[in-house]
């Protein structure tokens, strides 16, 4: 069992974890677009104005398409997409998702079509969709074999910040003429956010450890080159693991450092993997009580929820600040 839970995690990395691979196209001039910055420009100034069509955008890789008109039908090609898409209020364009495209609930009505790196681009074909939002974990071979048949192929590929996840949602708002509904979900963000930083100021930080993947594998965590290191340092946390690099850390530092709380997933009976576990059952967050399931998708899914899983892990390690 061990086996298995430690396995499944490994494939959890691959498949959510920010700093994972991105997209290989790379054109001219472009490599940080490619590593996670969004810098194209797009042809319109009022971020709250409706879109005029024709529609030029140009997307993280330099590559500018133009929208004749409103984009009726969406294929979305990555979970964090597909949560924008309804956030915006454009769920109901939708007519294909990943099969981890999972939230919110009724996005499992619509049609797979397949996983990230591999979807089946004959049923993408089939469907003919007016748009298809990509994004990381999105291959050249499918980029360019969707671009052959003539469909229009977005790439928005998001900068792990929070002001990137914010381009990416304004960005997509423009496209689907949904500006006003995307600055509502920015302006919410923020102000969420600036509540959790205010309740935190002058708050004396907890040690914590974020569980990734454990076990014979070996032990992955969010690092101090990562994005969700910032994110539970916002939260109040200090992170043991800040010392770390890619994803990856040992047992040996965990339970040395034994830090005051432990967060782990809340798939996969994960936490009742770690109480089990040789060493992580000694750590003192183990021993009380202090081992807090999480769901991972509202932090390593950079979009609308974001904010929501800072607060929830501000509210995890002071509960009296924010439990009033």
């Amino acid at each position: 069992m061990k086996r298995v839970i430690s396995y499944i995690l490994m494939i959890m990395i691959v498949l959510t974890m920010m700093a994972c691979s991105t997209i290989t196209t790379e054109a001219p001039d472009q490599q940080d677009e490619v590593n996670g910055s969004i810098e194209g420009e797009i042809v319109q100034t009022d971020s709250n104005s409706e879109t005029v069509y024709p529609f030029t955008i140009t997307d993280g890789l330099d590559r500018t398409l133009t929208f004749e008109t409103e984009p009726q039908t969406i294929i979305t090609l990555a979970p964090s997409t597909t949560e924008i898409v309804y956030a915006l209020g454009a769920g109901d364009r939708l007519i294909g998702r990943t099969k981890y495209c999972n939230y919110p609930e009724e996005a499992l009505d619509v049609a797979s079509i397949g996983s990230l790196k591999e979807p089946d681009i004959e049923l993408i074909i089939a469907l003919n969709p007016d748009l298809i939002l990509a994004s990381t974990h999105f291959s050249e071979e499918v980029l360019l074999k969707l671009e052959e048949v003539g469909l229009n192929v977005v790439v928005l590929i998001e900068q792990e910040s929070f002001d990137g996840v914010n381009t990416v949602i304004e960005k997509t708002g423009k496209i689907l003429n949904q500006q006003e509904n995307a600055a509502l979900i920015t302006e919410n963000m923020k102000a969420e956010l600036n509540e959790v930083l205010d309740t935190l100021e002058g708050v004396e930080a907890k040690s914590v450890y974020y569980v990734v993947g454990y076990g014979e594998y070996g032990d992955y965590t969010a690092t101090g080159d990562t994005f969700l290191h910032e994110v539970l340092e916002m939260a109040g946390g200090k992170n043991i693991a800040a010392d770390g690099t890619d994803w990856s850390y040992n047992l040996e530092s965990i339970i040395e450092k034994d830090p005051e709380f432990v967060i782990c997933s809340t798939k996969y009976d994960t936490k009742a993997g770690i109480e089990a576990a040789e060493g992580y059952n000694q750590l003192s967050a183990v021993k009380n009580g202090n081992l807090v399931e999480l769901d991972p998708d509202i932090l390593t899914r950079l979009g609308p929820r974001l904010a929501e899983g800072t607060r929830v892990i501000a509210e995890t390690l002071h509960p009296e600040l924010f439990n009033q």
